[in-house]
């Protein structure tokens, strides 16, 4: 098998379309069609823009990650990952900051609101078929991030260190153990420790508040950069690919 049949297979047309090759047009599509260096699209079809098509439903889960950055990077003005001043913050913000009640209120709900967003836009994704040919890599990209999102909000859970917080994450913890064979592994990596104690909260702080929005981000960038990609938004109506 050459390197041109594998080019030729759905696999590498679905991850790979277009851009590429020797002439200015294909070089110009690369540059032109990159999330990084077009960050926006030329044109849309008129009928992408109606409400009934999307719902606006990703467009809401990307607003209220954006909240989510903005009041996370505030929350961690006034919070410290350790044991036991975790909680301590978390009444200084209901008690003492001013309007941080609200601030940490604005986090929590919109945090609730993207969980349900995101899988309100699955089903609406999954219900009109937008997922087929030629987009079934970006359904890929969307189920990452739906596993992203459930991880962003189980991850904040155990931040604010009180007893809802502690059992949640021990009752999470320990159905994380019940996995065959790599079970007990897992349990002990994501505590970092047999318990939940500040090694765990330090972890959970990491991931939190690093690791997975940065991840979220990417896959949000690849996830928009693939939408124009794949020929805009899926109306429903008969569309040309390559």
């Amino acid at each position: 098998m050459t390197l041109q049949d594998i080019r030729d297979t759905r696999v590498w047309r679905s991850v790979f379309r277009g851009g590429s090759g020797a002439n200015n047009l294909r070089r110009s599509m690369a540059i032109q069609q990159n999330v990084f260096l077009h960050l926006a699209s030329v044109k849309a079809r008129e009928r992408a823009l109606q409400f009934s098509v999307t719902w606006y439903l990703g467009t809401l889960s990307f607003g209220t990650f954006a909240i989510l950055v903005v009041t996370g990077i505030l929350l961690m003005l006034y919070y410290h990952p350790s044991v036991p001043q975790a909680y301590a913050d978390m009444k200084d913000l209901q008690f003492v900051v001013s309007a941080g009640v609200f601030l940490r209120n604005l986090h929590r709900w919109s945090a609730h609101t993207m969980v349900l967003l995101v899988f309100a836009h699955m089903f609406k994704v999954f219900y009109r078929g937008a997922y087929r040919k030629p987009r079934e890599f970006n359904w890929v990209v969307g189920v990452v991030l739906l596993i992203l999102t459930l991880l962003l909000s189980y991850t904040g859970y155990l931040l604010p260190w009180d007893q809802l917080a502690y059992w949640a994450i021990t009752v999470g913890s320990n159905i994380m153990s019940a996995v065959p064979v790599m079970g007990q592994k897992v349990r002990f990596l994501m505590l970092g420790g047999n318990t939940v104690n500040a090694n765990a909260l330090l972890r959970f702080y990491v991931l939190h508040c690093v690791i997975l929005p940065l991840a979220a981000i990417l896959f949000i960038a690849v996830h928009f950069w693939r939408i124009r990609k794949d020929g805009g938004l899926y109306t429903g109506h008969k569309e040309s690919h390559e």
